[in-house]
């Protein structure tokens, strides 16, 4: 079915429509946001308040559309999010939308990358791991990952170090060819 033909079935008042049509577009969307805020659980909510606004309002649409429709209101809610966090905000710091095709193409490429980056991960030692994962992935500096290792700032730095370098091979045996990015 078609997404006018959906977008017609929920006009009509099938609230199933939307669930099918918030199932197909709800996690490219989420993913979509997430490029604009940096935030995936808030990314989730305002995928959420995209389809509620369509629910509540019922705006028309012309065929052919909703896609594009969604997407833009999808944008401007995460814009909005984006400048509500700040003091300032300024459109020089946004950068221009991405064609659909390299949009489809990193999300894809993104998860691929993700779960190869985590079965690397899971291979290093366990002082590897969490030294890389507290100051890359919860953004912790060496002296705090340090209060949290028991350990002191020197050996937290040489652990990053180390452990930059074996993820890197596991990473370029796994076919990652742009590894020195990590």
């Amino acid at each position: 079915m078609t997404d006018d033909e959906l977008y017609r079935l929920f006009l009509g008042g099938d609230g199933e429509a939307l669930a099918r049509l918030m199932e197909k577009y709800g996690d490219a969307l989420t993913l979509y946001i997430d490029g604009y805020i940096g935030d995936v659980h808030e990314a989730e909510d305002l995928m959420i308040e995209v389809f509620a606004w369509l629910l509540a309002k019922r705006p028309r649409i012309r065929p052919g559309g909703l896609k594009a429709y969604i997407y833009k209101a999808a944008r401007n809610m995460a814009l909005r999010c984006k400048s509500r966090r700040r003091d300032v905000f300024s459109l020089d710091e946004l950068e221009p939308e991405p064609e659909a095709e390299a949009l489809v193409e990193e999300a894809f490429g993104g998860r691929e990358r993700a779960r190869i980056l985590r079965e690397c991960m899971s291979r290093l030692s366990a002082d590897y791991r969490e030294a890389l994962y507290l100051t890359y992935f919860e953004g912790l500096s060496c002296a705090e990952a340090a209060k949290v290792m028991a350990k002191s700032s020197k050996q937290i730095t040489n652990l990053v170090y180390r452990g930059k370098q074996s993820l890197r091979k596991l990473l370029e045996k796994e076919g990652v060819t742009d590894a020195e990015q990590y």
